[in-house]
């Protein structure tokens, strides 16, 4: 049967944490917004914040006709799903691959994984989509999802096998000892508890990809970036088009940090009820 934890009081001193952590970022925030507002009145620059709406939305004929910033967006989130789901699948192979007794599965993986990090991801971007796809024929979309996969899988398989090399070794000898299989022992003993251990980094590995996900626009994907550059080249606003694009990343990614720390703090509090 499991425990019933007591309710946790009022942590005074972790509230008062919290709050002067927001006000250290409110503080940098204004910071960067006076540096900002400085450089553009050195430069007379003219703001023009009230254009900005219609490259998010317009209704004609009240009909809700959405702008290239918000599908730049949708574009974006796309771009980093798949990306994320194929560089996790190709990291995990890789990890198990380098874990394996086979001779030829780790020296492949290694030679993958030195390949991918020693080498620019611009370049990498170049040989998928000028080298790969006339070969394959793959769109430019697939080109940047299989080079952002293929370059985050690499740093996501030492992650993933960190993780479970973290796992206490009387685990697996516990394992082995019940008469679990292989197959068995990694999905019911070892991979849970190498969860805590992946979860972390895995989840800044992830906020990364989106951010590299910008890279794509040198291949004209209408992504965020590729987005808010044709609105810059049409408008002249540079300020104001990449001041909202950084917002938009800055949103994106702590939602991304938000739901994967409480998914973490929902899991650990799972483990310790059991």
């Amino acid at each position: 049967m499991r425990r019933r934890r007591p309710p946790e009081s009022l942590d005074v001193g972790r509230l008062l944490h919290i709050g002067w952590n927001i006000a250290q970022a409110m503080l940098v925030f204004l910071l960067l917004g006076w540096l900002v507002w400085r450089g553009a009145l050195a430069m007379e620059y003219n703001w023009q914040w009230y254009r900005l709406p219609p490259f998010f939305y317009r209704v004609i004929d009240g009909e809700v006709i959405w702008g290239p910033l918000v599908w730049g967006l949708i574009q974006t989130i796309k771009l980093a799903i798949v990306s994320g789901v194929v560089a996790i699948m190709i990291g995990s192979v890789t990890a198990f691959a380098r874990l394996s007794d086979s001779i030829a599965s780790e020296r492949i993986a290694t030679w993958y994984l030195e390949a991918i990090r020693n080498t620019p991801l611009l370049v990498q971007l170049f040989l998928f989509y000028f080298v790969l796809s006339p070969i394959f024929g793959i769109d430019r979309f697939w080109s940047g999802v299989l080079c952002l996969s293929f370059f985050e899988g690499s740093f996501a398989a030492e992650i993933i096998r960190g993780g479970i090399q973290g796992v206490d070794k009387a685990q697996y000898e516990a394992s082995d000892a019940i008469g679990l299989s292989t197959t068995d022992k990694f999905r019911y003993v070892i991979i849970p508890q190498s969860m805590p251990l992946i979860l972390p980094p895995l989840t800044g590995l992830l906020v990364s990809l989106i951010k590299h996900s910008a890279i794509v626009s040198v291949i004209a994907v209408t992504e965020l970036t590729t987005a808010a550059l044709n609105i810059i080249s049409d408008t002249f606003m540079a300020f104001e088009v990449w001041l909202v694009v950084a917002g938009m990343y800055l949103v994106l990614t702590i939602s991304l940090s938000t739901a994967v720390s409480l998914f973490e703090r929902r899991l650990n509090r799972s483990h310790r009820e059991i």
